[in-house]
């Protein structure tokens, strides 16, 4: 028995608060994984603020038609669609799916979608390669770290040198007066 009218609509009104808070989708082709598999991949990216989400392409066209923010999906319905949506780390669920990809062997990326504009499987690959979330802040806190350290060490230079310029004079005084007596 297939879906009714009022259960297509509940599907299709839940894809679209899915992508209301929404960075990036990314659309592919599981043709050939389990039931399993699919968990698999929903739990790994899971764990970087994403979800996996099997839609038949006509509720999801109907649940993108609105939004003109979204409607650059359309080129990528086709087949067997699951659609990856990355509310946080970009990088890192790009990075996930890369990963279970190279494990498995059995899904295709198409492309995706992110900021109204239709990316190539390349470009969203490309995403991947950027680094995460977390990475970026230690790099910022590195760089903050080292700035206030040059900074504090520039500080405490300049009473030091000034202390060093007053013994050298006060010594050259000293040495002054003793060549003077002699």
């Amino acid at each position: 028995m297939g879906r009714t009218r009022a259960s297509k609509e509940a599907v299709v009104a839940g894809l679209k608060e899915d992508f209301s808070d929404v960075q990036l989708a990314v659309v592919i082709d599981y043709k050939g994984l389990s039931v399993a598999e699919i968990g698999e991949l929903r739990n790994n990216l899971r764990e970087v603020g994403a979800s996996c989400k099997v839609a038949k392409n006509t509720l999801m066209n109907l649940a993108i038609a609105d939004n003109e923010h979204w409607q650059p999906m359309q080129e990528f319905l086709q087949d067997s669609s699951a659609f990856l949506l990355v509310k946080e780390d970009v990088s890192g669920a790009v990075k996930a799916y890369k990963t279970f990809q190279k494990n498995t062997k059995k899904t295709e990326l198409r492309g995706g979608v992110m900021e109204g504009r239709a990316l190539s499987q390349a470009e969203v690959e490309a995403l991947g390669d950027l680094p995460s979330k977390e990475q970026l802040y230690a790099q910022i806190a590195g760089g903050l770290n080292a700035l206030a350290t040059k900074l504090a060490v520039a500080i405490n230079e300049v009473p030091t040198s000034l202390g060093r310029a007053i013994q050298a004079v006060s010594e050259k005084e000293e040495g002054g007066d003793t060549d003077q007596a002699a």
